[in-house]
């Protein structure tokens, strides 16, 4: 039979676990990091990561909880095996979360952990996280306020960029990263054929970067013929031209991480150019427009870049935006059609 002694050490060593899991929904990281010796080690290897020491605890733990969008974490205790002033024991994890990146799912995980008694009470020596479960699957709840203005806005990192860069390459397409848009607004006058039929495509990207006015006022351009036609009495003419210009030059509402680009539209009007019907296809894309896969970029169309389109296509025509076509490029139709300029700064939405 346990004494006193024993099922106090016990209570408080749940306890611990308890604090351990309110310090990180909370996310106070320098709670969570005094729970540990100044010896201990908190290592998770299917992430991977080993921090030791209170100090890397908190900083890198405050490096990991900026990728949520959202984190919740139920603990279950496990067993507890105590030997004097140190002890053993488990704690069963059942944790839900989506990164900013995209990355989601739920897991079931197990902490190995070792503790021991010091003047401050029970601390850990070590946690080893270990999954036993994992559901990527897309989830379909959302955290409060996941969907305000910001969450899709924010420049992906350099190692993503160039990861991305790479998979686009080996898809087919012509890929170069530059440093923002003043750089592609140069590149782009580099690369258009002189008198090549141009049409720019509707994008916040060409308009806030001053490309499509550069673009527009070049011979050839025919996005001011488009607009000066008749809609009826010339609609084959106006179908024609919009499918199979020279170049189309637009951007894209998703770069996949792997090598994808996702285009959306309502009218459809713009998707037979882009999808092989120009001889060409130029792609401006902001870095905030990475994302790590399909189901990720179909979220960043209807809770980011639909909102805000359709803000403008109400101010502009008095009607909103939809979303009622796709169209996913995974290589370009031949060699060396497409160029991506994948920009390091955000542009557009």
């Amino acid at each position: 039979m346990d004494t006193f002694r024993q099922i106090a050490d016990r209570v408080e060593i749940l306890a611990l676990q308890a604090e351990f899991t309110d310090a990180a929904m909370m996310r106070d990281r320098a709670r969570l990091a005094a729970l540990f010796t100044p010896d201990g080690v908190l290592r998770m290897p299917d992430v991977p990561v080993e921090l030791t020491g209170p100090e890397q605890i908190r900083t890198g733990g405050e490096k990991l909880q900026e990728q949520w969008e959202f984190f919740v974490q139920n603990t279950h205790p496990g067993a507890v095996r105590i030997d004097g002033d140190t002890a053993t024991g488990r704690a069963h994890m059942h944790e839900v979360v989506r990164l900013r990146d995209g990355l989601q799912g739920l897991n079931y995980a197990i902490y190995h952990d070792r503790y021991r008694r010091t003047g401050q009470g029970w601390r850990f020596t070590e946690r080893v996280y270990e999954i036993r479960y994992l559901d990527t699957t897309p989830l379909t709840g959302a955290a409060p306020g996941a969907t305000a203005p910001g969450r899709h806005t924010a420049p992906a990192a350099e190692d993503r960029l160039q990861r991305a860069a790479a998979a686009l390459s080996g898809h087919g397409f012509a890929v170069e990263l530059l440093d923002g848009a003043a750089a592609a607004r140069e590149r782009i006058g580099e690369l258009l054929p002189a008198g090549a039929s141009v049409l720019t495509t509707a994008s916040e990207t060409l308009r806030r970067s001053g490309i499509e006015e550069d673009v527009n006022a070049r011979p050839g351009a025919l996005k001011p013929r488009l607009l000066a036609m008749d809609r009826d009495r010339e609609a084959d003419e106006l179908r024609r031209l919009l499918a199979t210009p020279d170049v189309v030059l637009g951007s894209v509402a998703a770069v996949v991480e792997t090598g994808a680009l996702v285009l959306a539209s309502g009218s459809g009007s713009q998707l037979p150019a882009n999808g092989g019907g120009a001889a060409h296809a130029i792609w401006v894309v902001g870095a905030q427009k990475l994302v790590p896969d399909l189901p990720a970029a179909l979220r960043r169309i209807e809770q980011h870049a639909l909102p805000l389109e359709s803000a403008r296509t109400e101010a502009a025509y008095g009607q909103p935006s939809a979303v009622n076509q796709l169209l996913v490029l995974n290589a370009p139709p031949r060699p060396t059609r497409g160029t991506v300029l994948l920009l390091r700064e955000a542009v557009g939405y």
